[in-house]
């Protein structure tokens, strides 16, 4: 029978709180928190590491691989430790993966994040990367927790199928230089091209901030910059939906 938890107080309890509120302590522990029915699935199903779930009723979990530790709570507790405003009665703990770069990249498209603080921006395009077939996606400094509730929530699963790397601009830029990647940026500049003019057979696409968009850092790295056509009272798309319109252009 699965382990019963009545309290709040509970230390499993206290750890997953944690695991939702602070990066810190994911990194430390070096677990991350998934909080619905399913993420629990599609964990399981891309072969995430699962250590713990958390349930409200046991008897509506999928078929879990043995050693998950399984610990049943009411509801009062289950709205304690889930980080959402209404809990769905399943949450799960997994194995952070590794964040460090591979030493050559072999796939044609990867996405570039600098400085996109969103957690639903990040989760977001993670999706669409997924979607339209990139082989991964590299966070610069500055961007949001790709192992938040909020990012993860907004990755519908993705965060298990799609590698996310971690590193600065110089060790991208070499990165790719090595694997013969073009960096295209999403800004405008003197050179900046139309979209649907550039190649993308093996190329990286960079989003820059919702705010102030690339820095002049990974600027400077680019090979190209492109520009998407829209209305000319229009500045710019949300961070999400410029992904989406330049991987969608890429996979076209």
């Amino acid at each position: 029978m699965p382990e019963k938890i009545v309290s709040r107080g509970n230390p499993l309890i206290k750890h997953l709180r944690a695991l939702a509120a602070s990066g810190e302590h994911r990194r430390a522990q070096g677990q991350y928190l998934c909080d619905s029915p399913k993420l629990l699935e599609e964990a399981l199903r891309w072969g995430a590491s699962v250590s713990t779930v958390v349930c409200t009723d046991p008897t509506a979990l999928p078929a879990l691989p043995a050693g998950v530790e399984t610990v049943t709570v009411s509801e009062s507790v289950m709205e304690a430790a889930s980080p959402a405003k209404t809990p769905q009665g399943v949450l799960c703990v997994c194995a952070l993966p590794d964040t460090a770069p591979p030493g050559r990249l072999d796939g044609r498209r990867y996405v570039v994040l600098d400085g996109v603080q969103d957690p639903g921006n990040v989760g977001t395009i993670l999706r669409t990367a997924d979607a339209f077939g990139a082989d991964g996606l590299f966070l610069l400094p500055g961007c949001a927790d790709p192992f938040s509730p909020k990012t993860v929530r907004a990755s519908m699963g993705a965060v298990f199928r799609c590698p996310v790397w971690q590193c600065g601009a110089g060790e991208l830029k070499n990165l790719l230089e090595k694997s013969g990647i073009a960096l295209c940026g999403a800004a405008l500049r003197q050179d900046t091209v139309d979209a649907r003019a550039v190649r993308y057979d093996r190329a990286a696409i960079a989003i820059g901030s919702e705010g102030l968009g690339l820095s002049q850092a990974v600027l400077d790295l680019c090979d190209v910059t492109v520009r998407i056509p829209m209305e000319a009272r229009c500045e710019s798309l949300n961070a999400a939906v410029a992904a989406a319109v330049l991987l969608w252009e890429a996979y076209r």
